[in-house]
């Protein structure tokens, strides 16, 4: 009976699990396998699939688009790592218990919850050289308007800006939880060493605050690989595919130019990217913890 018992107790686990693997395996692991084997055809999404091999590939390391995306790609995610330190130090601000601050965090969050192609559109009139605000901001300074989002120079800077006001609420709230589970005994001890101010910060709260950072760096980076919504709302990656990205690239030549073959070759190279990098970042972690 016992025995028994035992065994059941051994195959709970697998019970309980096996309805979320299913899912993953056929909404996540299925599609990824099905997008990679796709890639080595030539298809435009109703007649007959041609096998080509790595010639989509091939071709795309020669497409100077390709290039463009991938270089606005590295872009959004350099400027995105801003996200995370902003975020920090608004929720060491935030963290205080003072009458009215729950109202200020609400504000500090409400970027997050918006939908993506709502702050494309704010973000869009907010540029726009007749009546934005950014104009009338730099006019107070004898600037000239700029036309942010029509200047191949400046447009991918303007998106990822716009990227940055959702993504710093999120982080914000990340290390807002963070704060709130911190061992007080190191805290007080801590205190009692004579540690304050920037020593306080370093050595006793960052520490402590890993597991938060962890997270949001590696949602910061998918994010940032990721990028669609604010590029297709904003730009629909004009102007001549200067802000392009490589999701909105593997959207645009799949949708418009009825490439799905080439657009899946796109998907698997920025599928690539994202789990060399969430590898090598798991790789340091567990390196770290080990230490």
């Amino acid at each position: 009976m016992q025995k028994l018992h035992s065994k059941q107790q051994q195959w709970m686990p697998v019970l309980f699990l096996a309805p979320a693997v299913i899912l993953f395996v056929v909404y996540v692991v299925f599609p990824i396998l099905q997008s990679i084997w796709l890639s080595f055809y030539e298809w435009d999404g109703i007649g007959e699939k041609v096998f080509v091999g790595f010639d989509n590939y091939l071709e795309l390391f020669d497409d100077y688009q390709f290039w463009v995306a991938l270089k606005n790609n590295v872009y959004w995610m350099v400027f995105f790592m801003l996200a995370p330190p902003i975020g920090l130090a608004i929720a060491l601000f935030l963290n205080q218990k003072v009458m009215g601050i729950r109202a200020v965090k609400s504000m500090f969050f409400f970027p997050f919850v918006i939908s993506q192609v709502v702050v494309g559109l704010v973000f869009s009139w907010f540029y726009d050289p007749s009546f934005g605000l950014f104009n009338k901001a730099i006019g107070l300074f004898g600037m000239e308007p700029v036309a942010i989002l029509s200047d191949e120079n400046w447009v991918t800077f303007g998106i990822i800006v716009a990227g940055l006001w959702p993504q710093i609420a999120y982080c914000m709230i990340l290390y807002l939880t963070g704060l709130n589970n911190l061992n007080p005994d190191q805290i007080e001890a801590a205190r009692l060493d004579g540690a304050h101010g920037w020593k306080m910060l370093w050595h006793v709260i960052l520490p402590q605050l890993r597991p938060a950072t962890f997270i949001a760096v590696v949602v910061t980076v998918i994010g940032a690989l990721r990028s669609f919504d604010l590029v297709a709302t904003m730009t629909s990656g004009g102007p001549f595919g200067s802000s392009s990205v490589l999701a909105y690239f593997m959207y645009e030549q799949s949708i418009f130019n009825y490439r799905a073959g080439y657009g899946a070759a796109i998907a698997t190279v920025l599928f690539l990217i994202m789990d060399i990098y969430i590898a090598y970042f798991l790789w340091r972690m567990l390196k770290s913890e080990k230490a």
